[in-house]
């Protein structure tokens, strides 16, 4: 099991914690000023801005070596705890040919929950517990790739830690970014977390089929991400019940066939510019 466990911080607020948990990791690196010289911070040490710009360039490392290397299919599911992300994952796996290769890789804070489930699905599992910290970065995806034969990989899912504002500035290298919210969170939920629609490549509406007993409008819901990430694919599922996931599942056939290319304004967030398109040629391992 792969463990990132950061020590507790008193008197801080949660951007100060989460920033000085960043700093802690990277801190030989910013002391030596490898990450780069720009809005340096007091003392010679670097900024907030050159710390996530650090993580970016590892993220694309991470794609370089991953996706163009060893030709393998990557997608990352973000969302609240309890929006669904574990059962669309496990529907998308149980669609996969048997043929197929494949990884997951699972964040939560602590326990192997999610873990187990995949488990039971017969994939390659790496379960990654931050401790602490709200998000993946890609120093924790290299490190849980260790548990992974890349050379025999073909797609790699990444359940991302269950949060709807922290994953935004972390890209992952992944080919994807999928964002889950359920009918449960209220379908205000996209109008509280913008900035993370803005950062992904489609969206899914979970949890449909209980809408109106917890008081939720879909078409809402709909309309808002439409605001906010105009040209955003939005999929409307009830996972439990596998409805509505063959939609996604031809949504990322179509991402891994003809490669990828982000359609949102952030780009200083992504892994890629918006006017690249990386063609990949994902043939399955023998």
């Amino acid at each position: 099991m792969t463990q990132h466990v950061s020590t507790p911080l008193p008197h801080r607020s949660p951007i100060e914690s989460l920033l000085s948990g960043l700093f802690d990791r990277a801190a030989p690196v910013a002391r030596t000023h490898r990450f780069g010289h720009g809005n340096d911070g007091h003392d010679g040490e670097a900024s907030e801005d050159d710390i996530l710009a650090q993580f970016r360039q590892q993220a694309r490392d991470l794609h370089e070596r991953v996706v163009h290397d060893h030709g393998v299919f990557v997608v990352e599911f973000l969302g609240a705890t309890g929006g669904g992300k574990t059962t669309l994952v496990e529907r998308l796996v149980e669609r996969a040919p048997d043929d197929e290769h494949i990884g997951v890789i699972v964040g939560d804070v602590a326990g192997d929950d999610d873990a187990r489930r995949f488990r039971e699905h017969g994939v390659s599992v790496a379960n990654v517990t931050t401790g602490k910290e709200c998000h993946l970065d890609a120093n924790m995806v290299e490190d849980a790739l260790n548990e992974f034969d890349l050379d025999a990989l073909d797609r790699l899912y990444v359940e991302n830690v269950g949060n709807m504002v922290c994953p935004a500035d972390f890209p992952l290298g992944a080919q994807a970014r999928i964002l889950v919210v359920s009918t449960t969170e209220g379908d205000d939920v996209v109008r509280k977390h913008p900035l993370l629609f803005e950062a992904c490549d489609a969206a899914v509406v979970n949890k449909t089929d209980i809408a109106e007993a917890v008081g939720a409008d879909v078409a809402t819901m709909c309309e808002d991400i439409a605001e906010v990430a105009p040209d955003m694919d939005v999929f409307e599922t009830n996972a439990r019940a596998d409805e509505g996931v063959d939609a996604l599942a031809d949504f990322l056939a179509d991402v891994r066939e003809s490669g990828h290319q982000h359609a949102h304004d952030h780009d200083e967030t992504q892994v890629h510019d918006h006017d690249e398109t990386h063609a990949h040629d994902h043939a399955h391992h023998d």
